[in-house]
């Protein structure tokens, strides 16, 4: 399986793909968040950073500062690159030690930087579905992330039995 859609029609449900995907993820995984202006790109990685240690309410968009980093159980490297005017301004950030650190590496509007991103990462396409409403299709760009989709599909599926 290389795709999995998550349909998440509250906030709650939000938080619940956002805490599966922080139990999935591998050390060093990056990341690539793509979709609108409020879609929930943060929001998902709040869901994420929460159950890996980081206080509810630390994590924010990092759009003015480019990049936040946040001390979890694994650190948490969180990059916005919506202000970027291109791919040559996001590498003068030093996106690869990030990459290479074995941390957690999220990038919002990954599309901007697409070229600059690992061969290897998971891609995050966020879509509005309604006023809290979001689809989420989660893609492996390489085959390391395959086991991602898998058990994040089985994880998803089983909570959703249990509603």
């Amino acid at each position: 399986m290389e795709a999995f859609t998550a349909d998440a029609r509250t906030e709650a449900d939000t938080a619940r793909l956002g805490a599966l995907l922080a139990e999935v993820l591998p050390a060093g995984a990056t990341v690539a968040l793509c979709g609108t202006l409020g879609a929930g790109k943060t929001r998902l990685v709040q869901a994420m950073a929460e159950p890996l240690g980081v206080p509810p309410g630390e994590v924010a968009s990092p759009t003015f500062v480019l990049i936040k980093e946040y001390a979890g159980r694994v650190p948490i490297y969180h990059f916005d690159a919506y202000r970027i005017r291109d791919e040559d301004e996001f590498l003068e950030l030093g996106p690869d030690e990030y990459f290479e650190s074995g941390g957690l590496v999220f990038v919002e509007w990954a599309e901007r930087v697409r070229e600059c991103l690992p061969r290897e990462h998971l891609r995050i396409d966020v879509e509005i579905a309604g006023p809290d409403a979001r689809r989420f299709r989660v893609r492996a760009v390489d085959a390391r992330y395959t086991p991602v989709i898998e058990q994040l599909a089985a994880l998803w599926s089983e909570g959703a039995a249990n509603k």
